[in-house]
């Protein structure tokens, strides 16, 4: 049944690879991504149609790999296979707790997961399963936040939500400058021409192209998924 509580009723769920780390310097916590899991659940069954992407960053970060001398096309196509594991792991995460979930990558890998085709993740949600967009782009030189506000556009989202360790925008690190300064809204001219690092400039030129409100929140906070989608809770909103 549908919660008309609720603002954004299609969404794109961004999570960063490192969440999934947990307290861990490398891989998955299962313990964490069994409580993100559980937090899309909830927002799922209030009748919110749900897509997510995952980052690789917990596994191997393709901008590292360069740095480290390999060759930048190459260590991004290790980054996007990457995301595939955590997409995976998720989706495992989520059909142990009784959620349909469907997997779709935009490098063909048929024996694990669909191929990305615009109408049939569409379709998906409008049955009520959660899509998972693995494999970023497809493409090197692209960032998952750059897949994400991708994806979103060609969903036809209301909403991009950035999940992040902090419940929003801040004018310095939080956490290495305690007197940083939260913001509640930002444009995002604002974000571009400060150059916060909220995501990637490429990913916020794409959703003011297309007008999706990007809204950053903790993911740490249990039930701020679905606070966020019903416009409530500790969040910053970008906007035109």
């Amino acid at each position: 049944m549908a919660d008309s509580a609720i603002r954004y009723r299609r969404v794109l769920l961004k999570v960063s690879g490192e969440a999934l780390m947990g307290g861990r310097g490398f891989g998955l916590d299962g313990d964490i991504v069994a409580r993100i899991a559980t937090e899309i659940k909830t927002v799922q069954a209030s009748g919110v149609q749900l897509s997510v992407v995952i980052g690789g960053g917990n596994i191997f970060r393709g901008l590292t790999g360069a740095a480290a001398g390999m060759d930048r096309a190459q260590a991004d196509y290790m980054g996007m296979l990457a995301t595939v594991i955590n997409s995976l792991a998720m989706q495992g995460a989520l059909e142990r707790i009784g959620v349909v979930t469907r997997v779709l990558s935009a490098i063909t890998m048929q024996s694990v997961c669909e191929p990305y085709i615009r109408r049939r993740a569409i379709r998906h949600m409008e049955k009520g399963r959660v899509v998972i967009f693995a494999a970023g782009t497809g493409n090197p030189f692209f960032t998952t936040d750059t897949a994400a506000a991708l994806r979103a556009s060609e969903m036809e989202c209301d909403a991009l939500l950035k999940a992040t360790k902090v419940d929003g925008v801040y004018s310095a690190d939080p956490e290495l400058v305690p007197s940083a300064v939260r913001h509640e809204r930002l444009t995002y001219l604002d974000v571009l021409s400060r150059d916060l690092q909220v995501m990637d400039a490429a990913a916020v030129s794409l959703a003011r192209e297309n007008r999706i409100p990007i809204l950053v929140f903790s993911i740490h906070n249990d039930g701020g998924l679905l606070d966020v989608v019903r416009g409530r809770g500790r969040f910053t909103i970008i906007t035109e």
